[in-house]
């Protein structure tokens, strides 16, 4: 008997002659069975260290934890933030819940739509949420969307951006969080359904409906059109929370027109029914968005609705300061990075707030202004001697100059 005839399988024991195939290690050999059973083994292994990764990797609060977090970035907005945590807590509860159930009630996912005047932190909320969570998060606008077929991106590159965010990890990217941006840039133009085709706006909301109630689509990883060669990978969004904000442009008056109830006569309003003028957004109801140019179908996949308070004085003076990644911290440790101290007075950071407010330009508008003001000193200060900068009323008034003044104006 030769030699080669007494090999055997180091595993089961089979002879050379009873397998297909027997590979030889430097010790050990090992037949094509064995390799089937050890490869169904891997995969299974595989499988359920996936099915539990989920667990392992979302770091899952309450909501009262949730909003104490976002309170640590975010100033005011406590209505949109109960919100918020809520509707995360819910879903992502629901995702944890056990598959093993004894009953059959299957919980669905509530979207959200948040509306509120631009620079009030629609998109802040969101990215604070997925950074706490540690789930995968993208913003994508939508205003560059086309429905299929038109010059433009296909709404399913929200998904391709959903996956390069998740380093193409299709489990991860199935749970994670997606905000569309500038939402009410795709509303139809008028009440009434159009005659002609929309592709930019009524087309885009309705291909956006089987993405948000949740279905299996094909995405392409690098983005439709460009690379028409490649592989589609297949990605289930019925785990996928999206977030949809946007300004919203005029459908105050859309809201006060729905709540125009003044009495012709002798009925005077009485004070409880007066309308805060000031905030007519925390009156809106999905019936607005409807008359603003949403159609019923996307309305009713984005079951909460939340609006944003427009920013006061007092709210963009704690921005200013207070938040953890407030934007005078962050000058503070850009000129620390220089060795020189960074100190403001209280005058120049009223002074400041009430230009911000006086040209309506937001949070996003505060940066403008402090730019403006520190610019010379960050152009000097880095190549001099000088160890503290300290910035006055005055100093902010002689910087903000009348030019700079008319340029953030006609930003705004």
């Amino acid at each position: 008997m030769s030699k080669e005839e007494n090999l055997e399988c180091s595993f089961c024991g089979r002879k050379k002659a009873e397998t297909d195939l027997l590979i030889a290690g430097v010790d050990a050999h090992i037949c094509d069975k064995c390799i089937e059973q050890a490869h169904g083994i891997v995969e299974d292994e595989i499988s359920d260290s996936k099915s539990t990764s989920l667990s392992k990797d979302l770091i899952l609060k309450k909501p009262l934890e949730i909003k104490s977090f976002l309170d640590q970035y975010i100033i005011g907005q406590d209505e949109t933030k109960r919100a918020m945590a809520v509707a995360v807590y819910n879903h992502y509860k629901r995702l944890l819940q056990d598959a093993d159930s004894e009953d059959d009630v299957e919980i669905e996912k509530s979207n959200i739509v948040l509306v509120g005047e631009t620079g009030t932190g629609k998109t802040l909320v969101a990215r604070t949420i997925a950074k706490m969570l540690n789930v995968p998060f993208s913003i994508v606008d939508a205003t560059v969307l086309t429905q299929a077929g038109y010059v433009g991106e296909d709404v399913e590159s929200i998904l391709s951006r959903l996956l390069q965010a998740a380093d193409y990890d299709v489990e991860k990217a199935q749970r994670g969080i997606v905000f569309i941006d500038e939402i009410d840039k795709i509303a139809r133009k008028g009440d009434n359904p159009s005659i002609t085709r929309d592709v930019s706006g009524e087309g885009v909301q309705q291909a956006l409906l089987k993405l948000l109630e949740g279905s299996v689509v094909n995405v392409a990883p690098k983005g439709g059109r460009k690379h028409p060669e490649q592989k589609f990978i297949e990605v289930n969004t019925k785990d996928i929370l999206f977030i949809a904000g946007g300004a919203f442009s005029g459908i105050d008056a859309i809201i006060g027109k729905r709540l125009n109830r003044q009495a012709v006569g002798f009925g005077a309003s009485l004070e409880e029914d007066k309308i805060d003028e000031a905030n007519v957004l925390q009156y809106i109801t999905p019936v607005d968005l409807k008359s603003f140019g949403l159609i019923p179908e996307i309305i009713g996949r984005l079951p909460v609705l939340s609006y944003m308070n427009p920013l006061d004085a007092k709210t963009l003076r704690s921005i200013l300061t207070e938040p953890k990644n407030a934007i005078i911290k962050q000058y503070a440790k850009l000129f620390i990075m220089d060795d020189v101290e960074f100190t403001i007075e209280e005058g120049a950071l009223n002074y400041i707030v009430g230009k911000a407010v006086e040209y309506k330009l937001g949070a996003r508008g505060l940066r403008s202004l402090c730019e403006a003001i520190f610019t010379d000193a960050m152009f000097d200060l880095p190549s001099s001697d000088q160890k503290e900068f300290n910035v006055t009323k005055e100093y902010a008034e002689a910087k903000l100059t009348h030019t700079a003044l008319k340029k953030l104006k006609a930003a705004s």
